[in-house]
């Protein structure tokens, strides 16, 4: 247990520190930004009362009114017409929407050092400016559609628990999309000068002395012809902006690259960026993927992904306070994808980029992952916790629970709890000191999988204080249902229930939380970070009730 301890408390630490981003009442009035941090940007919008959609100063190109919302055309932005000036977006009254024809690509993007230079641009904040009010509606007309924040670019996205900041599709808005409808739009890509370990690099992190190597200009996902983007450098400080109180909502689509996008993918994303309370709402594919980078993300919810509700990779060493996923019914495959090395099958020298620390290091505290153990979803079939590819995980306070439905994959395992590959992810777990997971609770048919028929995963974990409970068939793990087996309770059963009403085989579970006050996501005694922002949780904010209630 010592050997994890600093990493643990600089986890707790992160978590005490944003304890006050705590969920509160509806209303249906939108706040005023807080105009109070840096680099905020003009908030007159250039509209008018007859027209408050945003203009574009130096072209004098502005948003057209029309029964409510703005729409904005390919002359005003798009992918081969970005951003180059500071908007701001302000909340149209009545729960209007900023609906753009295009992509909304914010700032221009810049594929050589000497073009960025000549630009100006080193780090967040040397270029381009997103302002949007809390309360505002954020739309985008099909699926041909996806936002780009680049490189050197910002996005402030300054919601509140009362009026959050919507991304989503112009089908949303106009109310013809079902819940659970994906791919109705792209999705939203960042990307930023932090660390991906597709570039090379000199030096170590460990160090202190990690410097390029050369040039450090990776293709974002969606990119092909004018949607090309860019990320990646060595500054893993770098500041893309903030996103507190966001919801992203039927996102996914096939973009003219052949990749599907996320929610979020936070490309080399510094950890000067703020995200607080983030939503991924019904996706087809990843709820965020990190690609390198070392932001950090505190209250995250994922409902309804079709594929990985938190994917890792290319060396990101944040950490993820809170997270709650649940899944649907009939759909959804990892909770956590989560791979050390990108393009790991190509790499030749896995041991010089792990002593480089260029390896996914992230930190993961305070998870429910609510699994559907089903078996022919969109993409695979449902499962927990997918570790791979050198990846050096901690994970701690947390519980996978896919007890609500019975297993549908006995024949060949796939609905696991835990999954550990590769040789370097092994051999640390079991003679390293980077790698950890403890104080959390299992409960699956499926308990682990492996690809090294001689590693004893389940032994292995719960030396390592992690605890499995014995399932078989559909059983219900709330309270009041079946006191042999009791980890949730609430309405909705996503609460993690007082200590010392939780049981395993009629027993108090002999896992604890280490360094803070309860396991899991939500504490049954505890504010609520969901309330009053998040969509499709609680009644009066949803479509339709979450399939295990």
């Amino acid at each position: 247990m010592k050997r994890i301890q600093n990493r643990v408390v600089l986890a707790a630490v992160i978590a005490a520190l944003l304890a006050g981003c705590d969920g509160g009442g509806v209303s249906v009035e939108p706040k005023t930004v807080d105009n109070s941090v840096d680099n905020s940007v003009d908030n007159s919008g250039g509209g008018s009362s007859e027209n408050p959609c945003a203009i574009v100063e130096s072209s004098g190109v502005q948003g057209t009114y029309e029964s409510g919302n703005c729409r904005y055309g390919t002359d005003f932005v798009s992918a081969s017409n970005p951003l180059t000036e500071d908007l701001y977006l302000p909340a149209l009254s009545e729960g209007g929407a900023h609906i753009f024809d295009g992509s909304l690509f914010v700032g221009e993007n810049f594929s050589s050092d000497a073009d960025l230079q000549a630009a100006g641009i080193t780090k967040g904040g040397d270029s381009v400016k997103l302002e949007i009010q809390a309360g505002t509606t954020v739309a985008f007309k099909d699926n041909s559609a996806f936002m780009v924040v680049n490189r050197g670019s910002q996005v402030f996205a300054r919601g509140t628990e009362s009026a959050p900041i919507t991304f989503t599709s112009e089908t949303d808005v106009r109310g013809t999309v079902t819940a659970d409808a994906v791919s109705q739009w792209g999705g939203m890509v960042i990307n930023g000068f932090g660390v991906t370990n597709k570039c090379k690099y000199k030096g170590s992190i460990g160090g202190g002395d990690l410097v390029l190597d050369g040039e450090c200009h990776v293709a974002a996902e969606g990119s092909t012809d004018d949607n090309t983007s860019y990320y990646g450098g060595d500054n893993n400080a770098d500041n893309s902006g903030e996103l507190s109180y966001v919801v992203v909502k039927h996102t996914g689509a096939l973009v003219a690259s052949g990749d599907e996008l996320n929610g979020i993918s936070f490309d080399a994303v510094g950890n000067g960026t703020v995200v607080n309370n983030l939503q991924a709402y019904s996706t087809f594919d990843d709820g965020i993927e990190f690609f390198g980078g070392a932001v950090d993300i505190n209250n995250y919810v994922a409902l309804y992904v079709r594929d990985d509700s938190i994917d890792i990779d290319e060396g990101y060493r944040g950490s993820i306070t809170n997270a709650l996923v649940i899944q649907s019914e009939n759909d959804g495959n990892h909770c956590i994808e989560a791979d050390g090395i990108g393009s790991y099958k190509d790499t030749i020298d896995y041991t010089a980029l792990i002593n480089q620390g260029l390896n996914s290091r992230p930190m993961i505290d305070g998870l429910t992952c609510i699994v559907s153990a089903q078996k022919e979803g969109t993409h695979d079939p449902g499962a927990g916790w997918r570790l791979r590819e050198g990846i050096y995980p901690m994970i701690t306070n947390s519980m996978i629970v896919a007890s609500f439905k019975a297993d549908e994959t006995a024949d060949d395992g796939s609905n696991y709890c835990l999954r550990m590959e590769s040789a370097q992810t092994r051999n640390e777990a079991t003679s390293g000191t980077e790698l950890a997971l403890t104080s959390n609770i299992f409960a699956c048919e499926d308990r682990t999988k492996t690809d090294e028929a001689s590693f004893d995963l389940v032994a292995w974990a719960e030396d390592n204080g992690n605890q499995f409970a014995p399932i078989s068939g559909a059983v219900s793990p709330t309270i009041g249902i079946d006191t042999n087996f009791i980890l949730l309770d609430g309405t909705p059963a996503i609460y993690t229930v007082a200590a010392d009403q939780q049981r395993i085989n009629d027993a108090v579970p002999t896992v604890t939380a280490f360094e803070r006050a309860y396991l899991g996501a939500l504490d049954i005694n505890g504010t609520d970070w969901t309330q009053g922002w998040t969509y499709g949780l609680h009644q009066g904010n949803r479509a339709q009730p979450l399939w295990f209630e």
